[in-house]
């Protein structure tokens, strides 16, 4: 195959909301219109229902939540597509930071009744720092909605990102007609049958037809009429530099539980995302089209299906060409290794991979060669750059409630660290529980829970009171050179024997911070 045409095809993107925005059902439908599923689940099915792909853990079915990124291949006009789907909930946002760093482009959902969310904010200035291109999906417009004029300057100010609108609601909730395509200036009608859903999208119209002006009443046809006059004189008109340079979004509107504005927004993602760009690396910028294989690996996740039990890394191709069985460098082993056991992955599902191409995630077997942020390549040695981490915030003593599983109660927790998912400190004191340090405290739930679906390991974690961390920049064994004069601080080395400090309060912390003038800290390991 052609590798700059097998480049030119792919998009490779993720998507971020707000919990609740509707991010995992757009993931859904996405896959229907594409033909990846024959039916889409949702995230609360009912009780003969199906559930979303994406969502393949037993805690996330059970709770509703995205707990994981998971990666969907699928084809739609001619375009591959690379989804990456991330957590909404901010406890869980490590996880969709460093998954950022593996897309060309995301799509931000919002809630049409809500708006910018908390979360919502905090993900676009990831996509910011990493110059992504952004569209923009308004969801829910079939329940009761913001005025989408307010909604538009709401992006603008909050966001300072330019909305060009291309289609536009008319009406919202009960009153909700459909949109109008702002190029095409046709109406696709939304019209509601038994059972609340909706004629297939695809039934078109013109703002002059008769049936629908009837439909629409003069009142809502003189506001129909007057918003668009508005946008078309002052709105945003799309244009592809600044959109690819992250000042500018494309914005549809729809409703993806009601199947409606999805295959628009798909068509638009295949014709406006970009494919897979240059990256950088520490010799330079890296063209996707050079005949130099390189990967580096953004996510581990163990025990994806249970009939195989084992560790996957997640390789965002860069470029050139995998293919199976291929001899690379990696960077951080400093020797050459060979790709065995490489698969595509679409969420928990797998097969076999032959090749791939920059943008493409491979999944490869990890026995144990491989973490997060490691490069490997076909040529000369690059280093991309590195994956961030960020500080924990919340810490709970972890406890084996049976004594007889002790081997998959290290092991389990062994591999939910390899993950990012929590990191395993051990107290100086020499007690044998471990100490959970995370992020968000949900991961706390996430990691008791796969203990027992994984590991059949049943644990409690009780919390601790200690909101800081700080790494200390000692030689293992030379703690005696530490000052400590307070309650208050607990000493711990994380699994690599590094020395860390946890500190109840910042008052402590500064304590002892003076107390230890020129003692090198790190909020990060």
């Amino acid at each position: 195959m052609d590798l700059s045409l097998e480049v030119a095809r792919r998009r490779t993107f993720a998507i971020i909301s707000h919990p609740d925005a509707g991010k995992t059902t757009l993931t859904e439908k996405l896959l229907l219109y594409s033909g990846a599923v024959t039916r889409a689940g949702s995230v609360r099915p009912k009780k003969d229902g199906l559930r979303a792909t994406s969502d393949w853990m037993a805690m996330e079915q059970a709770r509703g939540i995205s707990v994981t990124s998971t990666a969907l291949q699928f084809e739609y006009d001619g375009c591959l597509f690379n989804l990456l789907d991330t957590p909404g909930h901010e406890d869980f946002s490590e996880d969709t930071y460093r998954t950022l760093t593996a897309v060309d482009s995301a799509v931000m959902v919002l809630d049409a009744a809500k708006g910018i969310e908390p979360q919502t904010r905090k993900l676009f200035q990831v996509c910011r720092a990493h110059n992504l291109p952004i569209l923009t999906f308004i969801n829910k417009l079939d329940r009761p909605a913001h005025d989408p004029l307010g909604l538009l300057d709401e992006i603008e100010r909050t966001l300072d990102l330019r909305p060009a609108p291309m289609n536009w609601p008319i009406g919202d909730g009960p009153a909700f007609r459909g949109v109008f395509d702002v190029s095409r200036k046709k109406i696709s009608r939304y019209r509601r049958v038994a059972g609340g859903q909706h004629e297939a999208d695809g039934q078109e119209t013109t703002i002059d037809d008769t049936d629908f002006s009837i439909a629409l009443g003069k009142e809502g046809l003189r506001r129909l009429q007057d918003e668009l006059a508005l946008i078309d004189e002052a709105g945003e008109k799309f244009s592809s530099d600044p959109f690819l340079d992250g000042s500018l979004t494309p914005v549809y509107f729809g409703s993806a539980l009601q199947n409606f504005g999805v295959e628009t927004f798909l068509q638009g993602l295949a014709r406006l995302a970009p494919p897979p760009q240059p990256r950088e690396t520490d010799q330079g910028l890296l063209d996707p089209c050079s005949e130099e294989f390189s990967a580096f690996v953004f996510k581990i996740q163990a025990n994806m299906d249970p009939r195989h039990r084992d560790r996957m890394a997640f390789m965002r191709v860069c470029s050139g060409r995998f293919v199976k069985d291929m001899n690379v460098y990696h960077t951080r082993l400093g020797r050459k290794i060979q790709m065995t056991r490489s698969h595509r992955l679409f969420a928990r599902d797998r097969e076999t991979l032959t090749e791939a191409f920059p943008g493409d995630v491979v999944g490869v077997v990890n026995p144990g060669l491989f973490s997060i942020g490691d490069t490997v390549t076909s040529g000369s040695p690059v280093a991309f750059p590195a994956i961030p981490s960020f500080p924990p915030e919340h810490f709970g003593l972890l406890r084996n409630r049976d004594v007889s599983k002790n081997k998959q109660f290290r092991k389990g927790i062994q591999q939910l660290e390899e993950e990012g998912v929590i990191q395993v400190l051990f107290p100086s004191s020499g007690a044998r529980d471990p100490i959970l340090a995370a992020v968000g405290r949900l991961q706390f739930d996430v990691v008791a829970s796969r203990l027992l679906q994984e590991y059949g390991v049943a644990v409690s974690i009780d919390p601790l009171p200690y909101a800081f961390a700080r790494w200390l920049d000692i030689e293992p064994n030379a703690e005696d050179r530490v000052n400590w004069p307070f309650n208050g601080v607990l000493r711990a080395t994380d699994s690599r024997k590094r020395c860390i400090c946890l500190f109840e309060s910042q008052w402590i912390l500064e304590h002892f911070t003076e107390k230890n003038t020129g003692l090198r800290m790190h909020e990060t390991a």
